[in-house]
């Protein structure tokens, strides 16, 4: 808990919200509801230790910020978010409503540390955006974002047995869901082409065999799977959209099936899904 005024207001409030949320608590020495909401959001600060930050100001000994938030009545909370205030109330409310409104503003947990797996990756830490991703998953085992963003991480890693756990603990609700379940197919080709890759034929035999015969469409698909697994974008389309040029019916449309999910693994290169999109939609139109 900290206190503030006129001068500090900007530093104290506005630019510290940008971290965390801030609460600013009007209130004044005679008001007898102060003396109850006051600690009981000093004690509230302390529990959620550091998930908002708590800040008083003496309505009698800075008029002008009362004035500035037309304060009529005290106590009056304010919650600024982002730099700016976002919600309010007045009076002393109970310690159930008061933990509702905190809860309205906090971050949550799981959701902390999913943004932090997030940033440590931007930064090449990989081995800490795994640790952070197994923790927000460990504080709320429902956080199927955060847990898919793990099972990509274990793919990459080779690690199939691991991704395989945590594909199987999505909920149905997230596998169901137009906007979710393409990323998580994409992700279930992946794992089966690291699970398939011991007992695939060496690269060099599947090339062997597409070079004396363009039309052997197993090799090509087995040759895919092998490249899906190193995660080799790009020879691995080649090979798809080969499959989709001399026959679209084979295995069921394989080659545009799995093209398709290959274009979300391979988002990060936008250049090269957007070069195969486009020869994929020449194929079949022809």
């Amino acid at each position: 808990m900290s206190t503030t005024n006129i001068a500090t207001f900007q530093q104290d409030v506005v630019e510290a919200s940008l971290q965390v949320p801030v609460l600013v608590d009007f209130w004044a020495p005679w008001c007898g509801p102060c003396k109850t909401l006051g600690p009981m959001l000093e004690r509230l600060e302390a529990e959620y230790a550091g998930r908002f930050k708590l800040v008083k100001v003496d309505s009698d000994e800075n008029p002008e910020l009362s004035q500035a938030f037309r304060i009529r009545s005290i106590p009056y909370v304010v919650a600024f978010v982002g730099g700016r205030p976002v919600d309010q109330f007045m009076g002393a409310l109970s310690e159930g409503e008061l933990r509702e409104f905190i809860e309205r503003l906090v971050p949550n947990p799981s959701d902390a540390e999913h943004a932090k797996a997030r940033d440590l990756l931007e930064q090449g830490d990989v081995d800490g955006a795994v640790e952070a991703l197994r923790t927000a998953i460990a504080l709320d085992p429902a956080n199927d974002m955060a847990r898919l963003d793990l099972v990509s991480l274990l793919l990459d890693r080779g690690d199939a047995n691991g991704a395989e756990g945590h594909l199987a603990t999505l909920s149905p609700r997230t596998t169901s869901d137009p906007e979710f379940a393409p990323h998580v197919e994409a992700l279930r080709t992946h794992l089966e082409a690291l699970k398939q890759q011991t007992a695939l034929p060496a690269a060099p035999e599947l090339e062997a065999r597409i070079a004396a015969n363009g039309a052997d469409l197993e090799a090509r698909k087995e040759l895919a799977q092998l490249y899906i697994a190193h995660q080799a974008w790009e020879p691995a389309l080649e090979q798809l959209l080969q499959i989709v040029q001399t026959d679209r019916a084979f295995d069921e449309d394989y080659g545009r099936r799995t093209m398709i999910q290959v274009f979300d693994l391979a988002a990060d290169n936008a250049p090269l899904v957007s070069r195969f999109r486009r020869a994929l939609s020449s194929s079949i139109l022809r």
